[in-house]
């Protein structure tokens, strides 16, 4: 069984993990089977952005804690430095992706499940979706990014609760610490999120690109840094053909059609 299938609908790039016998769990495969998805979401000009899914019950339940205690002595820690390093590889590759990646969780999302959503960009969660760390209840540290990026995106507070309880949230009560944007019910939530697809798809292909990159840079430099790095960018997107479409649309009184240059 192929462990990440891999598909197009309409505008959108579908990844989906496929190990619902081990809760969609990241295994070497499953890792190496997102990049190469990556790789031709990239590709295809068509897409214009990405989902990640799980089949079954969970979205991803985080690392295959099975396979790491099938390591022995001095392998369990080089097994250990070795998966995470291939791990960190998949969540940069995520988190710096030029086109808008969304996360639509249908399940459990826990531990490197939760570090995976973290680094895209838009999280729409099923009502039977359930989030969290869950490291500290095996006593585990995060090591896919969680201890940085959680709290820049719920705040140090809910993410301390999260780190220290190991509780798993319902995505119903992560909207307002902003971890989830919208909860849907299960039954639509592949609807929903095929909708906000093809939304992005009316948009400027290099512009959400150059967005991506300004949020994802700002949130590293202090605000006037920021802010200058956001005026030298709005310059260079000015040269842009899409620049140019989207205010003759405007003019004419049409909607933009971007040639994605």
């Amino acid at each position: 069984m192929t462990e990440v299938v891999y598909e197009t609908r309409a505008s959108g790039a579908w990844i989906r993990i496929n190990r619902p016998e081990a809760m969609n769990s990241l295994s070497v495969e499953v890792l190496e089977g997102i990049i190469a998805g990556l790789e031709k979401a990239r590709e295809d000009e068509a897409v214009r952005a990405v989902v990640l899914t799980g089949t079954g019950k969970a979205f991803c339940a985080g690392a295959d804690l099975k396979k790491i205690l099938s390591f022995r002595g001095a392998e369990l820690v080089r097994g250990h430095r070795e998966f995470l390093a291939c791990a960190h590889k998949v969540f940069d590759a995520v988190e710096m992706f030029p086109k808008p990646v969304i996360s639509a969780v249908n399940g459990l999302a826990l531990a490197g499940g939760l570090e995976l959503i973290l680094c895209g960009d838009l999280v729409i969660a099923s009502e039977t979706a359930k989030l969290g760390d869950a490291h500290a209840n095996y006593g585990l540290l995060p090591g896919g990014g969680a201890s940085v990026r959680l709290p820049r995106t719920v705040g140090p507070t809910m993410a301390n609760y999260l780190f220290f309880t190991g509780e798993f949230l319902p995505a119903s009560r992560l909207v307002a610490c902003g971890l989830v944007n919208e909860v849907v019910p299960a039954d639509t939530l592949e609807t929903r999120v095929a909708e906000i697809v093809e939304v992005i798809a009316t948009k400027s292909p290099v512009g959400l690109a150059r967005l991506k990159q300004l949020v994802r840079d700002g949130m590293a430099q202090e605000v006037p840094t920021g802010v200058r790095l956001e005026l030298l960018t709005s310059e260079a997107h000015a040269h842009s053909e899409d620049f140019a479409e989207g205010l003759t649309a405007f003019k004419e009184g049409r909607s933009p059609v971007f040639p994605g240059r």
